[in-house]
């Protein structure tokens, strides 16, 4: 008995169908000792890409690419700068504390609740007016930073004591510290004059002002800071142990590196960094206490971090780019109708593509058949 046609065309045809041997499939291999080139050409191209989705997702909604290069080129200008400088200040002083914590691997994604800790420590000093008004301004800030350092410090002891996820703690702890500011400000440190949700406003001895050709009070803190940060990354022992920990926190045991005291004293520099970015919005840009002076840091120091690399030098430079970028935000949501949520979005997007960036650093993906 013969065959039909169809029949032994589809008995010829069918064992050429073998997905499985032709496809192929995908490897991963750990990259070894990535030239520094190579790593900014990953960085630089995953930028790239997620401004330019970024781009695509404004000129959805009716923002065209021409507009917002004019945009961005106007925040540049003299009366623009100022504002870029004032609100770089906060920026900077939020990725350091991002890239402390990331140096030794722990992530402090808690920014927030340290800031608000900073503005209760720093409105604290004025409303119970401690010390004379000629140090008032210093106190309030070195209470803000032991403020936001005694918050991340309550996480380091939940992580160190009883091996508790610092991700989940930090984070819940924001909604802990929010509920707090937001205690206080609707009871016993409510302004009676207005009744509004704010405490009374800081005296002009306790406001960081401008010190001179547009320069605010609150940059000087965030050089400060950058500063003292650098020299102790790069200059100091502590450094020089927290690159060990981060490399290889057992043997760094091992060889005697007090991998706890060490952890402990980098996890309180972070927090007294956002505590000091706390500080710098409520002195400086509110002029008191209000509820919202925190919103919106969390990412912005996170990109920071990634995009600085960690290092605290780079976050100058990168915050006061995030700051244009923020400026703009702000620029677009007034006069373009943009929504605070979709600013927020295009920095989610910029962090995955600049966090993808860092995978392909360390692994090499290989398609192999």
């Amino acid at each position: 008995m013969h065959d039909l046609p169809g029949q032994a065309t589809s008995q010829l045809t069918a064992p050429s169908v073998a997905p499985s041997r032709h496809l192929g499939r995908i490897t991963l291999d750990v990259r070894q000792n990535l030239p520094p080139w190579k790593q900014a050409v990953f960085v630089g191209g995953s930028l790239i890409l997620g401004l330019a989705i970024s781009v695509a997702i404004l000129a959805a909604v009716g923002v065209s690419p021409v507009t917002l290069a004019s945009e961005l080129a106007s925040v540049l200008t003299a009366d623009s700068l100022r504002g870029v400088l004032v609100q770089a200040a906060p920026l900077v002083l939020v990725g350091l504390s991002a890239s402390l914590a990331f140096r030794i691997g722990f992530w402090n994604l808690g920014l927030e609740g340290q800031m608000i800790f900073g503005g209760i420590f720093a409105a604290a000093v004025s409303i119970y007016d401690i010390g004379p008004p000629s140090t008032r301004l210093l106190m309030m800030g070195f209470g803000a930073a032991l403020g936001g350092a005694l918050w991340v410090l309550l996480v380091a002891l939940l992580k160190i004591r009883f091996r508790v996820n610092e991700i989940i703690a930090t984070l819940l702890l924001n909604y802990v510290a929010m509920y707090f500011l937001f205690h206080l400000l609707y009871g016993a440190w409510q302004d009676s004059k207005t009744a509004f949700p704010q405490s009374t406003p800081f005296r002009p001895f306790e406001r960081l002002g401008d010190i001179g050709y547009g320069i605010n009070g609150g940059l000087i803190v965030a050089i400060v800071s950058v500063l003292l940060a650098g020299w102790l990354i790069h200059l100091s022992r502590i450094g020089f142990y927290t690159r060990f920990i981060s490399a290889n926190p057992r043997m760094a045991k091992i060889v005697g590196v007090p991998v706890q005291t060490m952890t402990v004293c980098i996890i309180a520099a972070s927090g007294a960094c956002a505590g000091l970015a706390g500080f710098v919005n409520v002195a400086s840009q509110e002029g008191r206490l209000t509820q919202s002076f925190s919103n919106g840091y969390v990412f912005s120091g996170v990109l920071i971090a990634f995009l600085s690399r960690n290092d605290p030098i780079v976050v100058a430079v990168v915050g006061f780019l995030i700051a244009v970028l923020f400026i703009t935000g702000q620029t677009l949501q007034v006069f373009y109708q943009v929504p605070f949520a979709m600013v927020q979005m295009i920095e989610a997007i910029i962090v995955i593509a600049v966090a993808s960036s860092e995978f392909l650093i360390r692994h090499r993906v290989r398609w192999i058949r």
